[in-house]
């Protein structure tokens, strides 16, 4: 089954870090753009960040901006979304996607609660 796998997603409290992976199943995740977005109960999916298949584009959204950092190591066909300064607003399940294969995975929960 071709999808992402991800893990990391914790209950953290506010203003902790966490650091989330993906690893593409199946699949290589070579001159893919790869990307993060998250859902949480009630609120419309967001995208949080994406990178480039080269790495070298990465965007964000404006609420994550400065405080969520996306990395690709094409070597192990995986993703990483480094979040600092977290809030209760960044609560939800975390998805790794593919923009263009549309493949994406389970999600990983993530709480951030005090």
């Amino acid at each position: 089954q071709l999808q992402f796998v991800e893990s990391g997603g914790l209950l953290v409290q506010p203003g902790g870090s966490l650091k989330l992976s993906c690893v593409a199943s199946g699949f290589t995740v070579d001159y893919l753009a790869v990307g993060w977005f998250r859902q949480a109960p009630g609120k419309e999916r967001e995208g949080v960040a994406c990178a480039s298949y080269s790495g070298g584009i990465r965007s964000y959204a404006d609420s994550v901006r400065g405080r969520f950092t996306i990395a690709r190591d094409d070597s192990t066909e995986a993703a990483y979304l480094q979040m600092h300064d977290l809030t209760p607003a960044d609560t939800g399940v975390y998805f790794c996607y593919s923009p263009s294969r549309g493949l994406r995975g389970q999600g990983t929960q993530v709480t951030v609660s005090a």
